[in-house]
């Protein structure tokens, strides 16, 4: 709603956040990153009038050196300080999920957890979150403090998270709180080419986006509408209907701009798929094609073993 996915509209995102809210959907992410804080800030029309029905998560880490680079903060004065300024913008009291948006690799993440542990002695926030690190980062930051969500990208054409993060997940009672649920609108079958992104778009910039490997990719989405067709209902349906199968523990967390997808996706929660359906849909992984972000955002990946 304020950046990376083509142009923001104000008045149709707040439409849709409250439309979210009027139908039961009242779980909110956001990051102090997504617009430079704007859209902390956007969702902070909302809260003023509505505060009591939604839970907010915001995420910290992402910093710009003095050169203006892009580089992850974890270090303890930076948690205390972004964290004043996400609640300043998002005009609250306390935030009820912060997240860790990425590992920095020069401090601890026992030390930025620390910090995190802190806020929640101090009232700034309720619940601690990481996000996209790997099981051996979330057990060391477990034994500090109580870690109760991770965000990373899950889908049925992203799911590394099942090799050993999801375990460890369901191990320490963590919620997995997938991003990109739809794999940033391919799942949704309506993507066809790349060139229809808009100039600032972060798609165009994914190698899994550009034209040859959505070539190789058209297969799975081939099989998806096929599968979905089969059962009535959409290719997205489908799909967020999959991860709600996985484990009650995962919440996912589809991107969207409008009203009209508001429905749409809630409509997945009711869908119970039947195992050979779900088997099919499994076997959908062996046909995706290209890296899931470009080589700069990958260095920020946490693959610690």
């Amino acid at each position: 709603m304020s950046n990376a996915y083509g142009k923001a509209d104000e008045s149709e995102s707040l439409a849709t956040i409250n439309h979210c809210l009027d139908l039961g959907l009242n779980f909110l992410d956001t990051a102090d990153v997504y617009g430079d804080g704007h859209n902390e800030m956007l969702i902070a029309k909302v809260l003023k009038h509505r505060r009591e029905e939604i839970v907010v998560g915001t995420k910290f880490g992402f910093a710009g050196d003095e050169h203006g680079n892009v580089m992850v903060n974890g270090r303890p004065a930076y948690v205390q300080t972004s964290c004043e300024k996400s609640l300043q913008r998002l005009g609250i009291d306390e935030i009820d999920l912060y997240y860790f948006h990425r590992l920095d690799p020069d401090v601890p993440i026992e030390e930025t957890v620390g910090a995190m542990a802190d806020l929640v002695k101090q009232g700034k926030i309720r619940y601690i979150g990481l996000s996209e690190v790997s099981a051996s980062t979330i057990k060391r930051a477990y034994a500090v403090h109580p870690i109760t969500a991770l965000q990373s990208e899950y889908s049925l054409w992203h799911r590394e998270v099942e090799k050993t993060i999801l375990p460890v997940c369901k191990e320490l009672n963590v919620s997995l709180v997938p991003f990109s649920p739809l794999g940033r609108g391919f799942l949704t079958g309506t993507i066809l080419d790349s060139d229809d992104f808009e100039d600032d778009d972060y798609r165009r910039q994914i190698p899994r986006f550009d034209s040859k490997a959505m070539e190789k990719n058209h297969s799975l989405i081939e099989k998806l509408q096929q599968l979905a067709e089969k059962n009535g209902v959409l290719p997205s349906q489908l799909s967020l209907a999959w991860l709600l199968s996985r484990d009650d523990s995962i919440v996912p967390i589809p991107g969207m701009k409008q009203r009209k997808y508001v429905v749409e996706n809630l409509a997945a929660v009711a869908l119970s798929l039947p195992d050979e359906i779900i088997d099919e849909l499994d076997n959908l992984k062996k046909d995706v094609y290209g890296d899931r972000h470009n080589k700069y955002n990958l260095q920020f990946i946490d693959n610690s073993s």
